[in-house]
């Protein structure tokens, strides 16, 4: 089902990764059974504000690579109609759903990535819970579909020796900053636009790397590791990043964890979880080898 409001089709097609989850929701349907949907949005970047919706409800007997290649095929016609090209990549994060959804995107020709980084679909997923499916016949409050966090937490790796650099800091840019970042020069990164109406001089967390020989290699990793968010655990700085991989950063002494701990809480609270990783060669050059802007994000439960 095509739930944009865009209609005029352009002679360029707008060329954007997408979102994938299908899976269960919070619905009994009349004949008794949970309620099935496949839901996709696309990927906001720095060259495009848009963003495609679509979703369409799967028969829980019809679960399987089958229908979700057809409906995937679908969704494809419907974003070419609205303006878009078929996705490059779909990322996806549901471990339990791997086999299926590779599968038909194999069959489709699209490239899967599984991967958390997947701010817009958990954004919409969060509207739907919040604002769609309680309002609905057979709603029933609780989780039928679990979140990823919900599964066992596997323990922090030590960042490889090759990828920790020279020296690293803990950082804050303001949020007028980070809505200019796509200007800036860099070889390396992903970043996506910044909610217009938070207080630019509201300051950002983030993790600064620097590198003075080896700043493009060490981008290229993290550029294949989809950073998701920054967190504390105890004195540890940890990335979480991919499917449900933990890297350890640093140790830090406990009051600065501590210090560093209460920005993030606000930093979720108050300016929707933004925060950065940026590799650079020297702390005194404008330039960045790498830069990415996160988001400390949940689904709720």
């Amino acid at each position: 089902m095509n739930i944009n409001n865009k209609t005029e089709q352009s002679l360029e097609l707008i060329i954007s990764d997408w979102e994938l989850d299908f899976y269960s929701r919070p619905i009994i349907e009349s004949n008794g059974k949970k309620r099935w949907e496949l839901i996709i949005c696309s990927t906001r970047n720095s060259k495009t504000e848009d963003i495609f919706l679509w979703n369409k409800k799967c028969p829980a007997n019809e679960v399987n690579s089958i229908w979700l290649t057809k409906a995937l095929n679908e969704a494809i016609n419907d974003a070419k109609k609205e303006g878009w090209a078929k996705p490059p990549i779909v990322r996806f994060w549901r471990s339990s759903m791997k086999s299926i959804i590779k599968k038909s995107l194999e069959a489709t020709s699209i490239e899967a990535l599984v991967s958390r980084r997947t701010y817009d679909l958990l954004d919409r997923i969060e509207f739907l819970e919040k604002k769609i499916y309680p309002k609905e016949k057979g709603y029933v409050r609780g989780v039928l579909a679990p979140t990823f966090t919900s599964k066992m937490e596997s323990p922090p790796q030590p960042l490889p020796e090759a990828v920790r650099g020279d020296a690293l800091t803990i950082s804050e840019i303001s949020i007028g900053e980070l809505k200019s970042a796509e200007n800036w020069p860099m070889e390396f990164g992903d970043i996506f636009p910044i909610q217009e109406d938070l207080d630019d001089n509201y300051l950002v967390p983030g993790l600064r790397l620097f590198s003075k020989d080896r700043s493009l290699a060490l981008s290229a990793w993290f550029s294949c590791l989809e950073p998701v968010k920054l967190f504390i655990n105890k004195n540890q700085l940890i990335l979480e990043a991919s499917e449900d991989d933990k890297w350890l950063v640093t140790d830090l002494p406990e009051k600065d964890a501590n210090i560093l701990n209460t920005k993030f809480l606000e930093n979720k609270k108050n300016s929707f979880g933004y925060q950065f990783i940026s590799i650079q060669s020297t702390p005194y050059i404008e330039k960045f080898a790498g830069f990415w802007i996160l988001r400390d994000i949940e689904l709720i439960s």
